[in-house]
């Protein structure tokens, strides 16, 4: 693919994932901003655009993608991997991170007050996450898997309370915003998640688990609002004027 300072950040990201490290390295969203060209963020960054976009085709021209191509994937196959990968992944791992996050405010908040704020950040997301991926799998997934399967069958759409996809896409992707945002300023207090010279090991490994934590969620939310969204809306579109 040929990168231009025209390029969309996300669609980017969408055609080749190698691009997401470069974006990273830069502190450029990629996922809850996508929707910006490079043009646009490196005004706002004082970058450099040319500079970013041939960084960008150096690092795509050097990897020969080995990672899924999820853009030519099927939204019911998207949606079933997002499901079984990444919210299986965030089910697992926030037990796990609450119990460190509890235990590192009760010995070393003291010393590092930041930890209070850092626990009850990521406490809320949890909460949140929770309930927004319970919200995509008892609502938004399995219409998603209908539209594909009535795309296949060249039968209409069902009848649906919540009207146009757009609906339910709109508020997730205002709740991904939400969540973006948290782990911004969790990543701030932690000084991007590089423990203090006094961390003990559950310090150092609940701050790695955390850095994780935030990379799963910027790839979940970027295969979501970069290709699962506008692949639903595309399809709805299709389908009405058909």
């Amino acid at each position: 693919m040929s990168i231009t300072k025209n390029s969309i950040v996300g669609e980017v990201v969408a055609m080749d994932y190698h691009a997401a490290s470069v974006f990273k390295s830069h502190n450029i969203d990629f996922c809850c901003k996508g929707g910006r060209s490079i043009e646009e963020v490196c005004q706002s960054k004082n970058m450099n655009a040319d500079e970013l976009v041939g960084e960008l085709n150096e690092a795509l021209q050097k990897n020969e993608s080995s990672a899924p191509d999820f853009q030519s994937w099927d939204m019911d196959l998207l949606a079933d991997y997002i499901e079984k990968k990444h919210h299986r992944y965030v089910e697992q791992k926030i037990p796990e991170l609450k119990a460190y996050l509890n235990k590192l405010v009760k010995v070393h908040g003291q010393r590092h007050p930041e930890l209070f704020d850092i626990e009850m950040l990521f406490t809320a997301s949890a909460h949140e996450l929770l309930s927004h991926m319970k919200k995509e799998e008892t609502i938004l997934f399995p219409y998603v898997r209908q539209m594909k399967e009535s795309q296949s069958e060249s039968s209409g759409l069902k009848q649906v309370p919540f009207g146009s996809v757009q609906n339910p896409i709109r508020m997730m992707m205002h709740e991904h915003d939400n969540e973006g945002e948290r782990f911004r300023k969790i990543a701030l207090l932690s000084n991007n998640y590089t423990p203090p010279g006094d961390a003990c090991t559950t310090y150092r490994v609940a701050f790695a688990m955390l850095k994780e934590f935030e990379e799963d969620l910027h790839l979940h939310i970027h295969l979501e609002n970069n290709i699962l969204f506008p692949k639903a809306v595309e399809l709805e579109k299709r389908s009405s004027l058909a």
